[in-house]
């Protein structure tokens, strides 16, 4: 059984799952393994991503297991034979596994839901803002690192040209706009980018602005997932030792009433549309 030194988060989550469905039928990794003649450890490294499994051995296991949902085990047969090789995989060995891992998850997404408070989307970010964004780590970047990253975020909105791209809805909280994270010319010429994207229809926006009361919601940033089904859906915060891809059922329902809340709160689409045409004017 063939092991990989850095699985991805899809196959970390594919694990993940199968390990659950284990745990529901009540069974240990041991006993699992010897269904497919295999052992423990050799079970713990397909549960964490480290081995692969084929679909014949996913539908055994399920089988095993008495899970009758056949919507589940055909997307986790999907995510078990799945080879892409994306654009993403030519970052590899270049940057973290986290920005790759990022790429897949939005190019296997039944659709994208973004809540930003400081930050335009990195979807809609312009290479000028997001150069200005990457330059303010500390120490600051080299050029070496700080090139490819502004051109993986570029490339990331592949995903608005799939022959069936996924919904991208995004909550932008008004200081995400304001905030000149460059000059006034990339800040206007920013604005007028995310009103492009809407435009073409890649991008339905909703802005929460300063004025609206009861937002207390400033703590809230995250990219929800949609899965092929909701139970594998994945949420993805970020956080000061990096991007965490959250998925437990708990989490997930916290962070969907989270995201009603914050709809609550936010203008129209038509209505932020015409919120940040004003705003680009008075730049």
């Amino acid at each position: 059984m063939a092991t990989r030194r850095h699985p991805t988060a899809r196959q970390v989550r594919l694990g993940a799952e199968l390990r659950k469905l284990r745990e529901a039928a009540g069974l240990k990794a041991r006993e699992a393994g010897s269904l497919l003649g295999a052992n423990s450890v050799q079970m713990s490294q397909i549960e964490s991503g480290v081995a692969g499994v084929s679909e014949e051995r996913v539908r055994r296991l399920a089988a095993h297991y008495a899970c009758a949902d056949v919507a589940l085990i055909d997307a986790l047969v999907a995510m078990a034979t799945d080879r892409t090789r994306g654009w993403w995989d030519e970052y590899r060995g270049v940057l973290p596994q986290v920005f790759l891992d990022v790429a897949e998850a939005e190019h296997h997404a039944a659709f994208l839901r973004e809540v930003v408070i400081t930050h335009v989307p990195g979807l809609l970010q312009i290479p000028d803002y997001s150069r200005a964004v990457f330059r303010y780590m500390v120490p600051e970047l080299p050029e070496s690192e700080l090139e490819p990253r502004i051109e993986h975020r570029m490339q990331r909105r592949a995903v608005f040209d799939r022959e069936k791209p996924a919904t991208y809805e995004t909550i932008i909280h008004e200081a995400a706009l304001r905030i000149l994270v460059a000059d006034r010319r990339v800040a206007q010429t920013q604005l007028r980018e995310i009103l492009t994207e809407i435009e073409k229809g890649h991008a339905t926006v909703r802005v929460i602005p300063f004025e609206r009361e009861g937002f207390a919601g400033a703590g809230v940033e995250m990219m929800y997932v949609g899965g092929p089904l909701p139970q594998l859906d994945t949420a993805l915060r970020d956080a000061p030792h990096g991007t965490a891809f959250l998925d437990a059922e708990s989490q997930l329902a916290r962070f969907r009433g989270l995201l009603h809340k914050l709809e609550k709160a936010a203008l129209s689409p038509e209505s932020s549309r015409d919120f940040i045409l004003r705003m680009t004017n008075e730049l």
